[in-house]
């Protein structure tokens, strides 16, 4: 890693840190610090399971407990069984009372005067130009939040995205998809040695997939690669490409290979951009029209 570009990062971070009051005993001017701050206005009116807040915050469990406790001791937070509104009795809810929402509120118009304070010393050019630099770090820092690591295929998760998967070709392949006519694609052949189903996530919720079978004797072949619409425009599609092929060239394959619909023109200019060339047909996969190869570096 580039030292400069380190350096920028940290140089960046102190900045921000600063001029938004991180630094600060009391967020706001209102008695609490940011950390505790910002976990009330996640849970919001609305109220929010608890095990969703440390994930979408990314906080230790006892950190976030403690959070709560001292939310609850300043009487702005009740913390609870989901069953008191005829959940899951297993899942704990944070939920503001009404002295909680009075301070959400409260911390709402703050937070807006506060940006309109970071606004009001630029020119109105000057102003766009911060807005939109905020939006592409937004967009970058969000990128580098998706985790991309092996699942089961069995996995709930992975359930889901290949749920996802058929769902979102369904609606672009003329005629629609249908599974069952597709090449079948087992669980066995997506685990260890045989192959491996990558899960990408974004604060504990799956975002994205991609499986790669390892063929013994000929290439790998790439399978089933989906991004959800929330991380599209992030490069997530590429970084799993990138796995999928890291993980055969790692474990001595020397080219994979993959088909595609004509209908999904963004991921066949990933894949020629990526350094795939077509070739003939090496399976009867009957959605398919495009066939690609790619020799691997060792």
């Amino acid at each position: 890693m580039d030292v400069d570009l380190v350096a920028a990062v940290r140089r960046f971070n102190r900045t921000v840190t600063q001029r938004v009051g991180a630094l600060d005993d009391e967020y706001m001017a209102r008695g609490r610090p940011l950390a505790q701050a910002r976990l009330l206005w996640e849970i919001g009116p609305g109220g929010a399971e608890v095990a969703a807040l440390r994930s979408r915050l990314g906080l230790d469990s006892g950190y976030l407990s403690r959070l709560l406790r001292t939310l609850e001791g300043d009487g702005l937070v009740t913390v609870g069984p989901a069953d008191r509104a005829g959940g899951d009795g297993r899942v704990r809810v944070a939920a503001l009372t009404g002295a909680g929402r009075a301070e959400w509120s409260e911390l709402d118009r703050r937070s807006d005067e506060f940006a309109r304070s970071i606004l009001a010393p630029l020119p109105g050019r000057r102003r766009e130009r911060l807005v939109a630099a905020m939006a592409e770090v937004e967009r970058l820092l969000v990128a580098s939040l998706v985790v991309i690591g092996p699942c089961p295929p069995g996995d709930p998760r992975a359930r889901a995205c290949v749920r996802a998967y058929a769902r979102d070709v369904g609606r672009r392949f003329d005629g629609g998809f249908d599974p069952a006519v597709s090449s079948p694609v087992h669980d066995e052949e997506l685990v260890p040695p045989a192959g491996v189903f990558l899960l990408a996530s974004l604060n504990g919720e799956p975002v994205g997939c991609g499986a790669v079978k390892l063929h013994p004797g000929a290439p790998a072949e790439i399978k089933r690669v989906w991004v959800s619409d929330s991380v599209r425009g992030l490069g997530v599609g590429r970084r799993m490409l990138d796995e999928l092929e890291r993980y055969a060239a790692e474990r001595g394959w020397a080219a994979v290979r993959l088909d595609t619909n004509r209908a999904l023109t963004e991921a066949i200019a990933m894949y020629r951009s990526a350094g795939y060339q077509e070739v003939e047909p090496f399976n009867t996969e009957p959605y398919a029209h495009h066939w690609f190869e790619k020799h691997l570096a060792p």
